[in-house]
């Protein structure tokens, strides 16, 4: 179990960028896969990126504008997220699985931070 805390959303014109960060609560974080979903009013929770290790992997609606990463040191992931749209607006969630490989499926993890506020205006 990992406590997981997102911050970094807000409001943002499109094409424009943020950068969300998910701190987690303990030092047995970097083995663990972490992924970043995505959940708009009346839709479903998708998938937006994951990390284990060096491994990476991108919905293909965010190839190529958002970038995952992580520092180990800091127990901190991040999503770097740029040109953004107005379909990109949604609350943003970051989640641990505490086994090996990245999936898509949010029933896959383990825990999950609160969530945090996106909004991608026109």
């Amino acid at each position: 179990q990992v406590q997981l805390v997102e911050s970094g959303g807000g409001l943002v014109q499109a094409g424009g960028s943020l950068r969300l960060s998910c701190a987690a609560s303990r030092r047995t974080f970097s083995s663990y896969a972490m992924g970043w979903f995505r959940q708009a009013p009346g839709k479903e929770r998708e998938f937006v990126a994951g990390i284990w290790w060096s491994s990476t992997y991108y919905a293909d609606s965010v190839k190529g504008r958002f970038t995952i990463s992580k520092d180990n040191a800091k127990n901190t992931v991040y999503l770097q997220m740029n040109s953004l749209k107005p379909e990109d607006t949604a609350v943003y969630y970051c989640a641990a699985r505490g086994r090996g490989y990245i999936y898509t499926n949010p029933s896959e993890y383990d825990d999950w931070g609160q969530g945090t506020q996106v909004t991608v205006s026109s």
